[in-house]
């Protein structure tokens, strides 16, 4: 009897021993797989969260983008300011088109314009601010009209209007070209530079349209 009661007990034992260690070795190696799970779950997060921010700090932009986004504004305004001279002077229905597409184009584009510069921490030009100045850094081929250029296309009428407004444009319209292409080929911000792809088609069949119908072309 007290043999068989030592043997039961040794296999007790035995059998605790063992299942301690399977216990230990089971929370051990839990203990080393959460560990290097979670470590290394929480490195890989840490670096896909640290991409974007990254990417994010870095702007996307560069100096090329911001003359752009300050030059194209003010020469935006003032397309969109001889458009609105169109309706009450104008005789050609084609012109007046012509007119109605332009500041359709430039006025939601100053807008990302301004929006971008805002973005990127820097000064929207104010308003009424068209002086060469501000934006003959592409160049010096802006093509804006001067105050006096301005004034006579605002007194005239008619056809000498017509005329006036499309030869003024034409040269407007140059300039924003140069102005986009010096962007589109040195710009960093990628939607920026699909404006200025935009501009360059845009503006570019504008001018073979205003050249044909004022005989030039």
């Amino acid at each position: 009897m007290n043999r068989k009661r030592s043997l039961v007990r040794r296999t007790a034992v035995l059998a605790a021993s063992g299942v301690t260690a399977l216990v230990l070795a089971a929370c051990g190696s839990s203990g080393n797989d959460t560990g290097a799970a979670g470590h290394g779950g929480h490195r890989a997060t840490d670096s896909a969260s640290a991409a974007p921010s990254a990417s994010a700090s870095q702007g996307q932009h560069n100096a090329v983008d911001v003359t752009f986004a300050k030059g194209m504004i003010p020469h935006h305004r003032q397309a969109v300011e001889m458009a609105d001279l169109v309706p009450d002077r104008a005789r050609s229905a084609e012109v007046k088109k012509l007119a109605a597409a332009i500041k359709a184009a430039q006025a939601p584009e100053i807008e990302k314009l301004s929006g971008w510069l805002t973005s990127w921490g820097e000064t929207v030009p104010a308003e009424g601010a068209m002086d060469h100045s501000m934006h003959g850094g592409m160049d010096g081929m802006d093509g804006m009209m001067s105050a006096e250029e301005m004034t006579e296309l605002e007194n005239a009428s008619g056809q000498a209007f017509d005329t006036g407004f499309m030869e003024m444009m034409i040269k407007h319209h140059e300039g924003a070209v140069e102005m986009a292409k010096t962007e589109q080929s040195a710009g960093a911000h990628t939607p920026a530079r699909k404006m200025a792809a935009d501009i360059i088609d845009s503006q570019s069949a504008e001018i073979e349209q205003m050249k044909k119908l004022l005989g030039t072309k």
